[in-house]
């Protein structure tokens, strides 16, 4: 029981990892397209990316 609790675990670490490398990703990317737009350059949010609002 206890080997089950520690794989458990392992796999959520691994989720909460992967979710993380993918959320910096998608900044980075946002953030180069972002790059020589205009002088306000994108807004990020969290949970969605979005254009710059006016």
């Amino acid at each position: 029981m206890f080997e089950y609790e520690i794989a458990i675990a392992r796999r959520a670490d691994l989720i909460r990892e992967a979710d993380s490398y993918r959320m910096v990703r998608k900044v980075e990317a946002a953030r180069r397209h972002g790059r020589g737009k205009d002088g306000e350059g994108r807004t990020i949010d969290l949970r969605s990316l979005f254009g710059r609002v006016a």
